[in-house]
This record gives C-alpha cells, structure tokens and sequence, in this order.
C-alpha cells in the first residue's frame, strides 16, 4: 500500500468531532448572510452551466468559516474537496502531484494561502487562468518547459492576512469574499445547535 501524500488530505477524519458539528449546507450554516447570498448564486450558475466555479478567496480572522464554507461550496457543486495550506507547498512539484490529480470541477482549498512560496506561485497562475500546468525539466541548458493541461477546477483560497497576498494572485480570484464576525445572536444559535 503506498503512503499518503503528506500535501493533501482528501476526506474529513470520521473521528473528529469538530468536523462532525460543520454546517453540511448553506442553508444550515450560521452567520455570514451576504457570502452565503453570493455563493447560493455562483454555486446555482455553475451548476446549471456544468462548468467549475470561479475562483474563490475568503479572508477575514479566524474562525469565521472559511475552511466549511469551502467545504460546503465542493458539497453542494457535487465534485470532490481537496485540502492544504500554502506552507505545505514547497516546491512547484507538491502542487503540480495534487492539480494534476483532481477530476473535472473538483473544489481544491489552499489555507493560509497568503504563505505560499513565490515559485509556487508563479506556477499556480497558468494552472488558475488557462487550466494549464508549465512544469521545468532538468536545469541548465538541458532543461525544457513541459505544458500539462489540467481539468478545470476551482480553487478556494482563504486567508487571514488579505494584505500578504500578491496583486497578481489576487486579481485572479473572481469571487473575493471577505467574512464578518458573528453577531451575539448568531453566537447563540451555533452554541445551541452544538451542545
């Protein structure tokens, strides 16, 4: 059996019992009234148009939901959900072994996306606009740009630190979504449901 690889984790660990109180739709996730409006629409579009979604950027502090929203998106899309963070990605490499496997439409979050290492992400640009992967074989003059063309996919970055993150990364994100923090009534209604 081989090992896992250590950049990505495809599923939710069905012993976590944090992951097991996540909303499972957007009609049972609490708070952010204007993002989950947004995202019902985008979702509904793509859908109908069998197209992946647009990319996505959600920023703001913690622990306003970002991580379930993007797990609610890839749910509710119908497709597969992939996770890492950008510090895990530290060669151009870890990222072309996890776009290179996703399926059509497939929903990939990169937490802390605001960490990723510059060389990854000049790679990742080609990958978000043209579903194409332009990977350097070799060094020196042997060297040689090999083009993989990859499925479209959504990405959904998320970030705390929106002020970290490069002009060109995030001019390519066509659904920035900035999260609020919950009102006390919203507090009240997650810890109800919760204990």
């Amino acid at each position: 059996m081989s090992e896992p690889d250590p950049t990505l984790r495809p599923t939710a660990l069905p012993d976590d019992r944090d992951r097991a109180l996540r909303p499972q739709s957007l009609d049972n996730f609490v708070g952010q009234a204007e993002a989950r409006a947004n995202l019902r629409v985008f979702i509904q579009s793509a859908r109908q148009r069998g197209e992946a979604m647009d990319h996505t950027l959600f920023y703001g502090p913690p622990g306003l939901g970002k991580t379930t929203l993007a797990q609610i998106m890839a749910r509710e899309l119908g497709v597969n959900f992939r996770m890492t963070s950008g510090p895990v990605l530290a060669r151009a490499g870890d990222l072309a072994a996890i776009l290179t496997n996703l399926d059509a439409r497939d929903v990939l979050f990169i937490d802390e996306i605001h960490r990723l290492n510059p060389v990854v992400e000049e790679v990742l640009y080609p990958a978000l606009e043209d579903f194409e992967l332009d990977l350097v074989i070799g060094e020196g003059p042997a060297a040689r740009t090999v083009r993989i063309e990859l499925q479209p996919f959504t990405l959904v970055g998320a970030t705390t630190r929106m002020g970290l993150l490069t002009t060109p990364l995030r001019d390519r994100f066509g659904i920035p979504t900035r999260l609020q923090f919950y009102t006390e009534d919203e507090l009240f209604i997650i810890v109800e449901r919760n204990a």
